[in-house]
C-alpha cells in the first residue's frame, strides 16, 4: 500500500486464542496483502501491529496485555481488536502505545480503518459495537498452511453458560449458507490443502439463521472434491445426535476424531453451570460413537473448582471420567469473569484446590492417551505430515489424532502418507 513517500506499509498480525481467531486472522491478513500491504512477522520492524485477542479466561486477558505492551514498545500503529477488545475497549485504550481498539463487528474493517490511521482521517480510538445486534456471518478460511486449513462454519452462541463470556464477546449464534460455505472450502480445495478443519463457537448449532442444519453441512463438504479429510473440531454433547456419529462412521473424507466438551462429571455442578445436559447422556454420546468407531480419538474438555465443586463433587467427575472410553483431556482451571453469573457465586474453591485437582485430571488424561496408543499398536494409518522441522524430525497425525513422528523429508510435507503404527517413543509419539 503506498501512502506518503510512496511508502510500502508493513503490518504483522499477533493471533491468540481459539482457531476461530486464527481463522478470521488469516482471511483478515489477506484482504491487508491484496490491497497492497506487505506482510511481516511481529518479530521484524512493521508499520501495524494487529493484535487479535482472546478473553476466554484472566490469563487469556493478561496474555493480551502483555502481547500488547511488547508490541508497543516496537514504535509502529499498534491496533487490537478481538474478544478482550470487544469486552473491555476502555482498558486497552489506556494501553500506552495503543492506536485503535476495535470490537469483533469491525474487525473486518481493518484495512479501511488501517488506511484512515495512516491518511490522518481517523476520529475515534475505539471502534466499539453492540455484538448483541451483529447478524451478520463474516466469511473466514485460512490457506498459508499446506497440511491443513481452517474453515469457519458458525459464530456466536446462544448458551449463556453460567461461566462464559463468548455470548458477549461473540454475539448470537449465526451462519451462512450451506452453499457458501461449500465454495469456501472448494477454494481451500484448489489450494492442494488436504485438511479442513471446521471452526466456530457452537458449530453444531449450524442452521439457525439459514433453516438449514449441521448434518446436512457435513454431507455437503463431504462431495467436495480435492480434500482427503475434513475434521470436526468442538461440538456440544447435546448438539452431537447419532445421525451425525453414523454419517462420520460412514464418510469418506470426515476423519474418527470428536471433541466433546463435557465440562463437569457432576450432574449438580452441571445444573450450576447452566449446560444442557447431564452424564447420562454424555456417556450415552461415547458408547455411540464407540459402537461404530472403536478407534476414533475422543478429546474432553473438563473444568475443575467451579463455585460449589466441594471434594465429593470433583471425585463425582473424576469417577466419571475415569470410566469413560475417552482419548485425552483439556482441563482448565476455573477463572471468574466479570458479568457472568459465575461471578457471583458462593464457595468458591481456592487456588491451591484448584491446582491439585486440575493434576489428578491431568494425570488421568496422560493415561487415557497412553492406552489410546497402545489400543492402535499394529494399526496400518494414513499420516499427513507437517513442514514445522525439529531437531531433524517432522511430525504429523494420523485420521484419529494421533502423533508421529520420522526423520524430516521436506518431499513428504503435506502428503498423505500410509503408515504401520508399530513403536511409541519415550515422548509418547508413534515412531516411523
Amino acid at each position: 500500500m503506498n501512502f506518503r513517500n510512496n511508502k510500502i506499509i508493513k503490518v504483522a498480525f499477533v493471533t491468540l486464542g481459539c482457531k476461530l481467531n486464527f481463522t478470521e486472522s488469516a482471511t483478515i491478513l489477506r484482504q491487508f496483502e491484496e490491497n497492497g500491504f506487505k506482510r511481516v512477522s511481529s518479530k521484524e520492524e512493521a508499520d501495524i501491529y494487529i493484535v487479535n485477542t482472546c478473553s476466554v479466561t484472566h490469563v487469556a486477558d493478561k496474555k493480551s496485555r502483555q502481547t500488547i505492551k511488547k508490541l508497543a514498545e516496537k514504535g509502529g500503529k499498534v491496533i487490537v481488536t478481538g474478544c478482550y477488545a470487544q469486552l473491555k475497549p476502555d482498558e486497552i485504550i489506556k494501553i500506552k502505545g495503543v492506536d485503535l481498539v476495535l470490537g469483533n463487528k469491525d474487525k473486518f474493517r481493518l484495512v479501511e480503518i488501517a488506511k484512515s490511521l495512516f491518511e490522518g482521517r481517523n476520529g475515534n480510538n475505539i471502534y466499539y459495537c453492540n455484538i448483541d445486534k451483529e447478524d451478520f456471518f463474516h466469511h473466514s478460511f485460512s490457506l498459508s498452511d499446506r497440511t491443513r486449513a481452517f474453515l469457519k462454519v458458525q459464530d456466536g452462541c446462544d448458551y449463556k453458560c453460567a461461566y462464559c463470556t463468548v455470548p458477549l464477546a461473540r454475539g448470537k449464534s449465526r451462519n451462512s449458507t450451506i452453499e457458501s460455505i461449500v465454495a469456501d472450502a472448494e477454494v481451500i480445495a484448489n489450494n492442494g490443502i488436504k485438511e479442513i478443519v471446521l471452526t466456530g463457537v457452537n458449530i453444531g448449532d449450524f442452521g439457525k439463521s439459514t433453516n438449514e442444519s449441521f448434518i446436512d453441512l457435513i454431507k455437503s463438504l463431504d462431495k467436495i472434491n480435492g480434500v482427503e479429510r475434513i475434521r470436526i473440531s468442538s461440538i456440544e454433547p447435546n448438539l452431537l445426535t447419532d445421525d451425525i456419529i453414523k454419517f462420520v462412521s460412514e464418510s469418506s473424507h470426515f476423519v474418527p476424531h470428536f471433541h466433546i466438551p463435557l465440562q463437569s462429571g457432576s450432574d449438580v455442578i452441571l445444573g450450576l453451570m447452566g449446560r444442557r445436559y447431564r452424564c447420562e447422556l454424555f456417556f450415552s454420546r461415547i458408547k455411540m460413537i464407540r459402537k461404530y468407531m472403536p478407534h476414533a480419538s475422543v478429546g474432553v474438555d473438563v473444568i475443575v473448582g467451579f463455585p460449589g465443586e466441594t471434594e465429593e463433587l470433583f471425585l463425582e467427575t473424576y469417577n466419571f471420567i475415569k470410566q469413560l472410553d475417552i482419548s485425552y483431556l483439556h482441563v482448565f482451571p476455573f477463572s471468574e469473569r466479570p458479568n457472568t453469573r459465575a461471578f457471583d457465586m458462593p464457595n468458591k474453591v481456592g487456588h491451591k484446590e484448584k491446582e491439585k485437582r486440575s493434576k489428578m485430571l491431568i494425570d488421568l488424561s496422560e493415561e487415557k492417551k497412553r492406552l489410546f496408543y497402545l489400543s492402535n499398536v499394529g494399526r496400518v494409518e494414513k499420516v499427513i505430515f507437517e513442514g514445522l522441522m525439529k531437531m531433524n524430525k517432522m511430525y504429523g497425525f494420523t485420521s484419529n489424532y494421533i502423533k508421529v513422528e520420522t526423520d524430516y523429508d521436506k518431499s513428504q510435507v503435506g502428503k498423505i502418507v500410509e503408515v504401520s503404527l508399530l513403536n511409541i517413543n519415550k515422548d509418547g509419539n508413534f515412531v516411523v
